[in-house]
């Protein structure tokens, strides 16, 4: 019998070798070894905020799956679901360091690696149903036709169950063979899920519309129960399927360090917050608390808060 989840959530993790010194990646010659990878990134957060968080994935038997095992151990991630897979490797990323507020340049090494072969024999059923909520993002149904399968065989098998489902699309069109393929078989996901949290311009992309609102109404149409926005500088803006709309302001933040991660750090708070039957507005405002820590750090998800730093 498995322990009993609040959250799973499916994804690929990468060693990440973070540049010490600003400048082009070829001159570096200095890097901090981290693990990255957006679904562990919520999960990281999910588990410190104090949920227990089931992460399902395959990793290589290689010093980088190795690596990302401990990781898991070390944030108290259930890690029941991660196949240790001898075949294949685990990827890894190389990140610039920059001091301006932009975005850093990042390198990936994943092509062929272990959770590109995630498939619907990932999917054990009796490990999905102790959980009560399913998130995904569009990271991982990017990998490949058999990683975007056994989402959508989660997905689909977690709706029937009534648990509750969320879904970032974190759009990595490289990954696509083409923009229509992205659109259509994210969107597939997303009219699955309770809870849908774009960025504006994924959203514009996705959808076709041109403001928050068409934007919210596409996927309520849908049967999406909220859709939350993420608008940038301004914050964040949110609709709901019984009509509540709003706009809750971004929580100001002086020194912009990475702001790779802020996504996943959102994600976390609304999904927590939701979780904990807070408001949606009281979700979103967590959201964007969480959010504007992960960009004051170096790394993806080393600013995301323990329960104690939340509350100070």
């Amino acid at each position: 019998m498995h322990k009993t989840l609040d959250v799973i959530t499916i994804g690929e993790a990468m060693a990440m070798f973070v540049a010490t010194e600003t400048g082009e990646l070829s001159a570096v010659e200095h890097f901090i070894k981290r693990v990255a990878g957006a679904e562990l990134n919520v999960a990281t957060g999910l588990a410190r905020l104090g949920l227990n968080v089931g992460w399902v994935s395959r990793v290589g038997d290689d010093s980088f799956g190795h690596f990302v095992l401990d990781s898991l151990k070390k944030e108290g991630i259930d890690a029941a679901g991660v196949t240790l897979d001898a075949r294949f490797p685990t990827g890894f990323q190389l990140k610039s360091k920059v001091e301006n507020g932009t975005d850093p340049i990042v390198e990936y090494f994943r092509k062929g690696s272990a959770a590109s072969h995630l498939s619907v024999a990932d999917y054990h059923a009796d490990y999905f149903a102790s959980a009560r909520h399913l998130h995904l993002s569009g990271v991982a149904a990017a990998l490949s036709a058999s990683s975007y399968e056994l989402l959508d065989h989660a997905a689909a098998t977690l709706k029937a169950q009534g648990k509750t489902i969320s879904f970032d699309p974190n759009l990595r069109p490289v990954l696509w063979k083409s923009e229509a393929e992205m659109v259509e078989k994210l969107n597939r996901l997303a009219f699955r899920a309770d809870w849908v949290l774009p960025g504006l311009k994924e959203g514009m992309i996705l959808t076709g519309e041109s403001t928050p609102e068409g934007i919210a109404d596409f996927y309520l149409n849908k049967g999406v129960k909220a859709v939350v926005l993420k608008t940038g500088a301004d914050g964040a803006w949110f609709k709901t399927a019984d009509g509540q709309q709003g706009a809750v302001a971004a929580v100001k933040v002086e020194n912009v360090v990475d702001t790779v991660g802020a996504g996943d750090g959102f994600a976390v708070g609304v999904i927590s917050a939701l979780l904990e039957g807070k408001t949606l507005p009281q979700a979103v405002a967590r959201g964007n608390k969480i959010g504007s820590l992960a960009i004051q750090v170096q790394g993806d998800s080393e600013g995301l808060p323990t329960r104690a730093e939340l509350n100070e």
